[in-house]
């Protein structure tokens, strides 16, 4: 017990970097059976994970909404929550652009081997992407993890609680007790995350080798780079034009940074990054069960901003064409609606490449060369996507007075076992 205690003491950011470190360290020394004997314990920790995210959306929204109505404008918090969203996606597509024709990572490359089994991608129409947000099945849609239809549903069933009033008292408070057990369990499960961490690392690095990123390692720097510089230049400079220390905003995020990183999932890392802006960072409960979820399946500022953009300049060097002003446009406008419009699809980052270089009149032949190693580059797109579903809801919070500053200033890292202190 006392082992336990003395671990639990340990800053979790600490735990999680430990795992990290000494999974790499596996992964380098048993090479490709670190995959067989090591990356079961990432596996099992993701599916854990993946296993607390849908009933926490489902009675998290619920109860937002039904504590939301009456009491803050719902409308309001949502024109600000996409108003950010949309923002946050174009400054990560100019920084995409920018790092691409400042690094040039598509010059000077020999013929590049096209990945295996590549094939291009169906971009589904607008129309068709409205049409999957409202579920035929609501328990199909549990089943099978479709947030965005999760999100429909619970908010649909919440007004629902919230129009019947006085006969509905006692199941809205089921729905509020409900949250707060699937919050608990939530910690629970965030206590395996340097164990998770060990094994996933373990396994990409003991399988995963060097030869396969050489001959795109400017392209895995300039993304890594254009992530870095997004995160640290403009979500930073977003936080202080808010008069809020970005700092504090980092330390509290950690967890869902390093979550998203191993996990390279939004999906898979949203239960600890709403543990992380509401515990860590003092962001309304009942708001941030509304903005974090929608942020998990709509804001993607790695995969579905940065990545198209350095890709489309990565593809236009490489082939020797000139982009157009115009065509520059046209990547800028599809990469922020194309975000919103691929939300929810399977592989969101491969969607939207292909969305964007066929906007730009691109030969799609070029992502075929970047799927080899997709692996990596998904794990700094992903902390990226998830590191601005954390800051968008801080920012909102902040201009609505949803934000508890006393939480923000003391910006805990620890989403586990111990809670905020009450005194």
């Amino acid at each position: 017990m006392q082992l336990v205690k003395a671990w639990l003491a340990i800053p979790f950011w600490q735990r999680v970097l430990a795992g990290f470190v000494l999974g790499a360290l596996a992964g380098w020394l048993m090479g490709p059976a670190a995959k067989t004997w090591l990356e079961p314990l990432g596996t099992v920790y993701v599916t854990l994970i993946r296993m607390i995210a849908v009933p926490l959306v489902l009675f998290a929204v619920i109860h937002a909404v039904a504590s939301l109505h009456g009491q803050k404008s719902m409308a309001s918090l949502g024109g600000r929550t996409f108003a950010w969203f949309a923002a946050t996606a174009a400054l990560a597509v100019c920084m995409g652009l920018g790092v691409g024709l400042v690094l040039r990572p598509g010059e000077g490359l020999e013929a590049l081997e096209m990945a295996a089994g590549y094939t291009v991608r169906e971009v589904p129409t607008p129309v068709q992407v409205l049409l999957d947000v409202v579920p035929s099945n609501p328990f199909m849609a549990l089943a099978e993890g479709r947030i965005l239809q999760v999100i429909f549903f619970a908010g649909l069933l919440g007004f629902a609680l919230v129009k019947l009033g006085e006969r509905t008292a006692r199941l809205r408070a089921l729905a509020g007790e409900a949250s707060e057990a699937m919050i608990q369990v939530t910690r629970f499960v965030l206590e395996m995350t340097p164990l998770g961490t060990f094994g996933l690392i373990a396994g990409l690095v003991g399988s995963y080798g060097f030869q396969k990123l050489l001959p795109l390692g400017s392209f895995v720097f300039a993304l890594y780079l254009a992530c870095a510089l997004h995160i640290v230049l403009t979500y930073a400079g977003l936080l202080l034009a808010h008069g809020l220390n970005p700092l504090k905003f980092f330390r509290g995020a950690a967890p869902g940074m390093q979550v998203a990183f191993v996990s390279s999932s939004s999906f898979a890392s949203m239960p600890v990054a709403l543990r992380s802006v509401t515990h860590n960072l003092g962001v309304d409960r009942d708001y941030a069960a509304f903005a974090v979820p929608l942020g998990a399946s709509i804001k993607m500022d790695g995969c579905g901003a940065i990545y198209p953009a350095l890709t489309s300049v990565f593809v236009a060097q490489y082939f020797g064409l000139d982009l157009s002003a115009n065509q520059y446009f046209v990547i800028l406008l599809a990469s922020v609606l194309g975000s919103f419009g691929t939300a929810g699809v399977p592989g969101t980052a491969i969607v939207m490449v292909t969305l964007v270089l066929s906007a730009a009149g691109l030969p799609l032949e070029g992502i075929g060369y970047l799927v080899a190693i997709d692996r990596v580059l998904d794990m700094m797109r992903t902390m990226t996507n998830v590191t601005g579903q954390m800051l968008v809801p801080v920012l909102v919070a902040k201009e609505t007075g949803l934000l508890d500053q006393e939480v923000y200033a003391r910006a805990s890292s620890n989403v586990g076992l111990e809670d905020v202190p009450t005194s």
